[in-house]
């Protein structure tokens, strides 16, 4: 008898589980979740004295969300010319990645 109490307790708790897992992936599946933006990349971002820190930019479609340091720098010689100066000056930090 008390074989039988045992194999009914784990059954019905293997059940209760089994059954738990299958709705809360259902439910996470289902949801509606919208991430706060859509991407993200680092670029390094050069001023006029060849000083390049590289930055996270967060974009949500074509709009910038976050520009923030990342902590990595250079210091470039004074000849040093920035081979994207017009990629980056002539476009939205945001358009497609």
């Amino acid at each position: 008898m008390k074989k039988e109490t045992i194999w009914i307790i784990i059954l019905f708790l293997f059940l209760t589980l089994s059954l738990s897992f299958f709705y809360l992936n259902f439910k996470i599946s289902e949801s509606n979740f919208e991430l706060p933006y859509t991407h993200s990349y680092t670029k390094a971002i050069c001023n006029e004295t060849n000083f390049c820190e590289d930055y996270n930019i967060v974009c949500k479609e074509h709009k910038l969300l976050m520009m923030n340091p990342t902590g990595a720098v250079v210091q470039h010689d004074k000849n040093w010319k920035d081979p994207r100066k017009e990629e980056i000056e002539n476009k939205n930090l945001c358009d497609n990645q």
